[in-house]
């Protein structure tokens, strides 16, 4: 009976033996395959399949990804990898850099909007105040009230433009005082004072010199070149910013830079590892050896953020520019009383200096029209209760401690100069670090984490052993994976234009941009250290502790979504905040409640 089942046995042995040896010869057939790389080729749209090989070969003459064993590259997919990984190189950099770039075009956008409706509304509330009360001169002064704003806004569009803010505050003076004098003062030399006429003209060229308006031409001047200069120079960063992100994205990558990347990413598919990550630190030195010449901007890039940051504040802050130009009626309305008020003595001046007397003209005596019966002071704005756009207007501009992190709004008209200029710093301060930032944003996307093994650059490994270096071409001379000859001509032009930028700036603005130290990345905070209910903030009034920021964290405070703080290191302990006073308040009155309840 034994003899009897020794057959099947056998057969049952011999079928697995056969099995398994099948098995080692498939397994043995894929791997000495180029299917994996080729599925990898084909994915990643590197180049025609054809160039991919169907088994490695062992006579392949390759330029970057030599090794002594068998090669699923040629020549040919080698060339096509050089291509391919600085093409996605490229587009990497541009998709962050994508997103500072929007941030200075979208807000430079955002604030233009609200100069143009701040003018319009204050041209509007000029023009209101000489159809309603000065009728007479209404027809006559739109031109000139027309051209004073449309200069301003010039000024402050066009930082090229020589438009000066004094020069065109004290010509539509000039224009004004000949209406004022023979409409207002003296209504009957009307007539002989006709725009052209000779009277005109001595009126207008001797104002400065007669001074009807007092003190407030000079005043309005004043505060309209104080607050405009900061605009001005707020137009001008934002048109520098963008001159230097599109001049970083047109500078090319290295030959060196290329190889090194070839290396880094598409060698190990040569030996048909598809799926093998580079370690974190080897691609720290690749990128950082390659982006050398562009982290040479970090420096002078923060100090460009930190202008534009006082900029900004310089712009909203206090409602300066705002209050500025809609405290132009109230200006022009006093110089008209002003001149009312002298009217005689005016009257007097003129007939010595033109010429022109009032018995000539058949005048009548100086009358003034609609004349309020009391001077404001200069510093106040001259509003009226029958005014409510002005009111209206002023009323929303009284809360002066406002903050409120933007977000888009069903109307984006709706939103004031100091919510986008607290929007812009509260986003721009995620970036003063990004050029040093940048190779290692690049690396997050090429390193996986938790892995136990990891590509070097010439094998697998569990660790990279090489140095790490810093950032910067002269660091670079001790990055043995990608070799650096020197800066990039076009980056150096760039950094020559932020840094001229920034001096010009200075001497024009003197303490603007200037910080403690330039070793803190600064965490994007809230420069004005301000806040108030009108903008949604909570907690007002309460001790808010400060974020620093070290280079290790940087790349995430850039990542986090907008309306979600930068990530930090809060301080802790000892200084810690005590309870405020609203907190003791309900501790004081809970325990009344409980000892009147006993």
């Amino acid at each position: 009976m034994s003899r009897a089942l020794l057959p099947p046995l056998t057969l049952c042995w011999t079928a697995l033996l056969l099995l398994l040896l099948h098995l080692a010869a498939a397994s043995a057939s894929r791997a000495h395959s180029c299917r994996e790389v080729k599925t990898a080729f084909q994915l990643r749209q590197i180049g025609p399949l054809k160039w991919v090989p169907e088994t490695p070969g062992t006579d392949v003459d390759l330029l970057v990804c030599k090794h002594d064993g068998p090669s699923c590259c040629t020549r040919k997919m080698e060339e096509s990898y050089r291509v391919a990984v600085e093409r996605e190189t490229v587009q990497n950099i541009r998709s962050y850099s994508f997103e500072l770039k929007f941030l200075l075009s979208g807000h430079a956008t955002a604030l233009q909007d609200t100069y143009q409706s701040l003018f319009s509304f204050s041209q509007g509330h000029l023009s209101s105040l000489f159809e309603s009360v000065y009728s007479p001169l209404f027809s006559a002064v739109t031109p000139h009230v027309s051209t004073l704003f449309s200069d301003l806004s010039l000024f402050i569009r066009d930082a090229s433009s020589n438009i000066s803010v004094e020069a065109t505050v004290h010509r539509f003076y000039d224009n004004l005082f000949p209406l004022v004098y023979t409409r207002l003062i003296n209504p009957g030399m009307a007539a002989a004072a006709s725009d052209g006429g000779d009277l005109s003209d001595c009126l207008r060229m001797t104002r400065q010199d007669m001074n009807p308006f007092g003190r407030h031409a000079l005043a309005m001047a004043e505060e309209l070149a104080e607050a405009l200069q900061a605009a001005r120079a707020l137009t001008w960063a934002f048109s520098v910013g963008e001159e230097v992100m599109n001049g970083t994205e047109a500078a090319p990558l290295t030959k060196e830079c290329t190889r090194a990347l070839v290396k880094m990413q598409y060698c190990p598919h040569c030996r048909g590892l598809t799926l093998i990550r580079p370690c974190g630190a080897y691609c720290l030195n690749v990128m950082r050896g390659c982006l050398a010449s562009l982290s040479e901007l970090d420096m002078p890039w923060r100090r460009y953020v930190a202008i534009l940051e006082d900029l900004t504040q310089a712009v909203a802050g206090e409602h300066s520019l705002e209050l500025a130009l809609l405290g132009i009626r109230g200006r022009v309305n006093e110089a008209i009383l002003h001149a009312q008020l002298h009217g005689p003595r005016l009257t007097a001046t003129v007939e010595k200096v033109c010429g022109h007397s009032l018995t000539e003209t058949h005048s009548m005596q100086p009358t003034t029209i609609k004349m309020v019966p009391t001077v404001m002071d200069s510093s106040s704005l001259s509003t009226n209760q029958s005014d409510p756009p002005a009111m209206e207007q002023l009323g929303r501009l009284s809360h002066l401690r406002s903050s409120l992190p933007l977000k888009p709004t069903k109307n984006e008209k709706d939103r004031s100069l100091k919510q986008i200029a607290r929007e812009f710093i509260n986003y721009i301060g995620r970036y003063k670090a990004f050029f040093a930032a940048l190779p290692e944003m690049l690396c997050e996307g090429e390193v996986v984490r938790d892995e136990f093994s990891c590509w070097s650059g010439d094998g697998v490994v569990e660790s990279y052993a090489g140095r790490v270096v810093g950032n910067g071409v002269h660091a670079q001379r001790q990055n043995t994976e990608v070799k650096v000859r020197g800066a990039d001509p076009m980056l150096s032009e760039v950094k020559d234009r932020l840094e001229n930028f920034t001096q010009e700036i200075q001497e024009s603005m003197p303490g603007l941009g200037n910080r403690e130290t330039w070793e803190d990345l600064g965490s994007g905070d809230d420069a004005s250290g301000e806040c108030d209910d009108e903008d949604g903030c909570q907690g007002s009034g309460e001790s808010t502790p400060r974020i620093s920021l070290t280079d290790s964290t940087v790349t995430e405070v850039m990542k986090s979504p907008p309306h979600e703080p930068p990530v930090g290191r809060f301080n802790t302990g000892r200084n810690a905040a005590p309870l405020t006073l609203p907190t003791l308040t309900i501790l004081i009155l809970t325990l009344a409640v409980q000892w009147t309840l006993n």
